[in-house]
């Protein structure tokens, strides 16, 4: 068997003769021609008994035999002769190489119709992924049992030959997604035991209900099943019956309307099940107690319930997302759940029950992760949290909530990302003493126009902080705060590091209003109108990396920016500067915008001491002026600043209507008006001395004439 891949396709019914080229076309008719003589010899053995009787016959019967004998022969030999007659006239067709890595082979991608014949011996994976293999046979595999891992992948598999895998009792991956395994289905033959199988992937395969049957039916190893993407919409109570072992199962973006009762439940290893993408609409006395990981969403449910066991349950991660869900999904009481999405919903209350009188508490004792996010909540209550003590992150961004309020000390002890941004807040309150590790807190999208004075003074770890979208007002550090202020402090945040406030209709930034805040990242974009005080960056002159300033409708900029020794990038862009701040070489600018403003020219020495830290530089839309600039030209040209928008920076010449590209424009465009200038001035000049000394030629000529006019006298 091990030279299939140097011969041809053919073989004769016995299977005992191998035709290929010249050779086997001679051997061939040499074959032909002893068996018809051997024919003619059987033959004349059969009729030697009877010579009598077929003497008497005449010659004619003689005659008879050999043709009968002479066509029979003829028969049973020619496919062999026109096989070989092929084989001949084509050479045999070596097949594309595959990779060998170890005991690994890899065939994807080559276009084959099953694995060459000459693997070698021991492969333990086959990769015959992105193939044309149509029937999966003994054949198609070389005769090999030998796999560990088997990948088929998107192939065009219609029929597997029963009991193929029954002698590979190392085989522990099988890939058949992707093929026409819904064709073979068809037939209601079971493939044969899958002995040692624990990975088998049948996701897009035209399936459709009842049809993995006959795929699971004596799996005995089987632990991870993958059956995504097909057409199944039925889940029956013995469609695992088979694979008792699973731990692991996918039936993502099928399109199940049912599960019958203990479809799941005999499964008593079952850690991980991915439902989502289905059209699931409720799932009642949910009882999976060894399940781990659960994922429901993007279904059409409106309702989670849980028996109300006091059992335990193993249940880390549970994934409701885009649903349609009215009400708080009634989970075990007695569970381990740290994950829980329930975001994308129509959730309007926290209710689990609808009923604000048979209000059922839930307990979330080691809840990490939390998002109600996208719903239509108005309120939450601070009784909600009462039992989340391990409580990390909570998004309830996208609501309609009005007021939020932790006074507690002892709520949310642990939380350190809260999202409550695009709400409707009108009142945030945070008690003393509260929200001791938050970090992160979104705010922005909400018209917050007032907030407590120092909310944020009495976070002591907070270091993100978005208020973009507010109508917020910064107070002055010198202003009166005995009575509370309309206003908010931004000073001696000890650990703030990035401050969002764009958006915010910010009409003056005072001095020091930063002061002892060890911002990194300041945003105040998208503030027209913004009138920034000469110190008001003041404090941080050893923190702040990124300022962010555009959008405000600045024509001057009068801040002191020269202090700020650690800044690095700096955004001013669709603004009205017309010249740009004062940076010696002690600055080390790397990032500039400086897009849609209205400047003319770049000031030389400005954009020399730039040019030794600067990397990337934003210049377009702006009225630049060709020869004004060239030494900006020249850093563009010559130094190694990106200009990511460079095909958009334009210049204005004098000698061309239209602005002219940056990359176009060459110091003699700028040089050549003044030597034309020079050249005329030399011509005029010239001239004018010709014709003075024509004139005076003249007037001499004219003197002299007269003179000899009055010696002749």
């Amino acid at each position: 068997m091990q030279d299939i891949l140097t011969g041809c396709d053919g073989w004769t019914a016995a299977g005992a003769v191998k035709c290929g080229g010249k050779s086997q076309l001679r051997e061939a008719l040499r074959l032909a021609v002893f068996a018809w003589l051997l024919s003619i010899c059987e033959w004349v053995g059969v009729c030697a008994e009877d010579v009598k009787s077929t003497w008497s016959g005449g010659t004619a019967k003689i005659s008879h035999q050999l043709k009968v004998s002479t066509m029979a022969t003829f028969q049973l030999l020619f496919p062999l002769l026109v096989s070989c007659v092929a084989a001949s006239a084509h050479p045999p067709r070596h097949l594309p190489p595959c990779q060998v890595v170890q005991m690994d082979v890899f065939c994807n991608d080559l276009s084959l119709r099953s694995a060459p014949v000459n693997l070698p011996h021991g492969v333990q994976m086959l990769d015959l992924s992105r193939n044309q293999v149509q029937n999966l046979t003994q054949e198609t595999l070389a005769y090999h049992t030998g796999f560990h891992h088997l990948n088929l992948h998107s192939n065009k598999i219609h029929f597997i030959q029963p009991g193929l895998f029954k002698d590979m009792t190392d085989l522990k991956v099988l890939d058949l997604s992707k093929n026409h395994l819904n064709v073979f289905a068809l037939s209601k033959i079971n493939i044969g035991p899958l002995t040692a199988v624990e990975s088998l992937d049948l996701s897009s395969n035209g399936l459709y209900t009842g049809m993995s049957d006959y795929f699971l039916a004596d799996s005995p190893s089987l632990a991870n099943l993958s059956l995504g993407s097909n057409s199944i919409t039925k889940i029956a109570q013995d469609t695992f019956r088979g694979s008792q072992s699973l731990t692991k199962i996918s039936l993502h973006n099928n399109v199940i309307l049912e599960i019958e009762d203990g479809a799941f439940e005999s499964l008593n290893r079952l850690s991980e099940l991915d439902l989502s993408k289905n059209s699931i609409t409720c799932i009642t006395d949910f009882n999976l107690r060894n399940l781990k990981i659960f994922n429901l969403s993007k279904n059409s449910l409106e309702l989670f319930q849980s028996t109300r066991s006091k059992d335990p349950h193993k249940l880390i991660s549970l994934d409701l997302s885009e649903n349609k869900m009215h009400y708080f999904p009634l989970l075990p009481i007695n569970n381990k759940l740290e994950y829980l999405d329930v975001s994308r919903n129509q959730l309007q209350s926290i209710n689990v029950t609808g009923n604000p009188e048979n209000r059922t508490n839930v307990y979330f004792y080691e809840l990490r992760y939390l998002d109600m996010s996208y719903n239509q909540l108005k309120s939450i209550p601070e009784s909600f949290f009462y039992c989340m003590g391990f409580l990390e992150v909570l998004n309830v961004s996208n609501n309609c909530i009005s007021s939020f309020s932790i006074t507690n000390p002892r709520l949310l002890q642990t939380v350190k990302i809260i999202n409550l941004s695009y709400n409707s807040l009108q009142t945030l309150t945070f008690g003393e003493n509260t929200l001791q590790a938050l970090e992160e807190l979104f705010l922005q999208g909400n018209d917050l126009t007032t907030l407590d004075y120092q909310m944020f003074q009495r976070l002591p770890n907070i270091r993100h902080l978005h208020l973009q979208q507010n109508n917020l007002e910064i107070c002055t550090s010198d202003q009166n705060h005995q009575n509370p202020p309309d206003c908010v402090s931004f000073s001696s945040i000890t650990n703030l590091q990035f401050l969002i406030l764009s958006e915010n209709n910010l009409r003056t930034l005072p001095a020091n209003v930063f002061a002892n805040t060890p911002l990194k990242l300041l945003d105040l974009s998208q503030n027209p109108g913004l009138d920034m005080d000469k110190d008001s960056l003041s404090g941080l002159e050893h923190s702040l990396v990124h300022l962010l300033l555009r959008e405000n409708n600045i024509s001057s900029l009068n801040t002191d920016l020269l202090s700020l020794k650690s800044l690095r990038h700096i955004d001013l862009s669709t603004n009205q500067l017309t010249a740009l701040p004062m940076w010696n070489k002690e600055f080390s600018i790397e990032s500039l915008n400086l897009q849609h403003n209205n400047l003319v020219t770049l000031e030389y020495n400005t954009m020399i001491a730039l040019e030794h830290s600067l990397k990337t530089l934003y210049m377009g839309s702006n009225p630049l002026s060709c020869c004004s600039n060239l030494g900006f030209l020249h850093m563009v040209q010559h130094s190694t600043v990106v200009v990511p928008d460079i095909e958009t920076v334009t210049c204005i010449h004098e000698e061309y209507s239209e602005p002219v590209n940056i990359e176009k424009v060459t110091q003699e465009m700028c040089h050549r008006p003044r030597i034309q200038n020079y050249i005329i001035a030399v011509v005029l000049t010239a001239l004018l001395m010709i014709i003075v000394l024509g004139l005076l030629v003249k007037c001499c000529h004219s003197r002299k004439r007269k003179h000899h006019r009055s010696f002749s006298a």
